[in-house]
């Protein structure tokens, strides 16, 4: 399936690089090879959020490798789906910052549809092997997205782990730029908890004259 039109243009100087991942990527499934998200879904984030309503850009790793679980939106699960740990720590925080109670879902389309791009650094991952694809050649595709996005009207880049805090320099001084640890249990109690990203990233959209998020879910 291919990048949605509303992307082409920003997406346009690494056409070979996206024929030549979903080529790999659509070999691998056709051996069996278990890939998520679905077919339908690895663009899912680019369809929801069009490059003019990017307000907010929250910056993952890659899908979540267990099945069942990636549904093309980063850090995001299907409804129904029990939300995986990060989750449940972004969710504590949301509750922290904002006073939301946790919600009774794990899907973050509500957000997306918003302009919230949550964008993983890698768009597929093999079910079962964190990572399996982040040196396929995702790096350049996403980094277009992230230029894409940096080249448009304030917003705010909230990036969290040192790998998505290593894409700051691709984001233009105009935008407001959010880096702490990041919400896995490994690391949250390290400068996530505490961070406050959803009123500061609202704030900032307040004060640049492109409203808040509604991230109540």
């Amino acid at each position: 399936m291919p990048p949605p039109p509303a992307w082409a243009v920003a997406l346009a100087p690494v056409a070979p690089q996206i024929a030549e991942l979903e080529a790999r990527v659509a070999e691998a499934r056709a051996a069996g090879r278990p890939i998520a998200p679905g077919e339908v879904d690895v663009w899912r984030a680019l369809a929801l959020t069009p490059p003019e309503a990017v307000r907010v850009v929250i910056l993952g790793q890659d899908p979540y490798p267990t099945p069942g679980h990636a549904d093309g939106l980063a850090f995001s699960v299907r409804p129904g789906v029990a939300p995986p740990r990060s989750l449940r720590n972004v969710f504590r925080e949301l509750g922290d910052d904002l006073g939301i109670r946790e919600p009774g879902t794990g899907s973050l389309e509500a957000w997306a549809r918003q302009g919230v791009l949550l964008l993983n650094t890698a768009l597929t991952v093999e079910e079962g092997a964190a990572n399996a694809h982040a040196r396929w050649g995702w790096g350049p595709v996403t980094d277009a997205i992230i230029d894409a996005a940096s080249s448009g009207p304030p917003s705010v880049f909230v990036l969290w782990g040192r790998q998505a805090q290593a894409k700051a320099p691709r984001v233009a001084p105009r935008h407001t730029v959010l880096a702490s640890a990041h919400p896995s249990p490994l690391s949250a109690r390290t400068g996530f908890f505490g961070s406050r990203p959803f009123s500061r990233a609202n704030a900032a959209l307040v004060a640049s004259g492109r409203g808040a998020i509604d991230w109540q879910l």
